[in-house]
């Protein structure tokens, strides 16, 4: 979990139509990120469900994204945050959120798309924007966008509305807020002024340096 994906959370939960209950896939907070990957408090008293594939910190249900133990149209809203570069198959991931999800239900996503490997058990994809809105497709209607560089963001986030579209107006002012915050990657900076031959070494500082609040998953 990372900060400024907290905030595009935050952001969705005080600006859409949050329906409950609410269902976070890759809940389970890793070791150095208990409380902090808590997105629980952001949701109020809302009815909140964690789910992961494994059980832990964080997971009140184990669930596989693959085939969710669900019945159809039982869920309100679904976060899915830094998990699904982790799901061996994505399409099939968002296909049973949709299932899942009741008629006016949304799902919130985000994921990497320049930022290391990094197993939490298994890390598959990159995603671009256009990923995203491949991903979204069984849903009516869908809002994606990014963080960094827009030829190179480091964070994409997307949204999936299985019904009608909300007004989305405070939500697109508040997310260009949050756009103009998130910059470039550090890394994206850091290799365009350092040699190739030096970038083993910018990959040994990002996982020395990386630490709580910085990674995803």
């Amino acid at each position: 979990m990372r900060q400024l994906v907290k905030d595009f959370v935050s952001i969705a939960a005080a600006t859409l139509p949050i329906l409950e209950p609410i269902y976070e896939f890759g809940a389970l907070q890793v070791p150095g990120q208990e409380g902090f990957a808590d997105l629980r408090p952001l949701f109020g008293k809302r009815r909140y469900v964690g789910c992961d594939m494994r059980e832990g910190p964080g997971v009140d249900r184990v669930l596989n994204l693959h085939a969710i133990d669900l019945p159809s149209e039982s869920a309100g809203t679904v976060l899915c945050m830094d998990t699904l570069e982790h799901v061996e198959y994505p399409h099939r991931a968002l296909q049973e959120i949709h299932r899942i999800l009741k008629p006016q239900g949304i799902v919130i996503l985000s994921s990497v798309m320049d930022y290391r490997i990094h197993d939490s058990p298994g890390d598959y994809w990159r995603f671009t924007p256009e990923g995203f809105v491949s991903l979204l497709k069984p849903f009516r209607d869908s809002f994606t966008g990014f963080a960094g560089d827009e030829a190179y963001p480091h964070t994409v986030v997307g949204i999936g509305f299985k019904g009608e579209t909300p007004s989305l107006t405070e939500f697109t002012r508040e997310y260009e807020r949050w756009q103009k915050r998130q910059g470039w990657s550090v890394r994206r900076v850091a290799k365009l002024v350092t040699p190739p031959v030096l970038w083993p070494i910018l990959g040994w500082l990002d996982r020395v340096l990386l630490g709580p609040g910085k990674r995803p998953g």
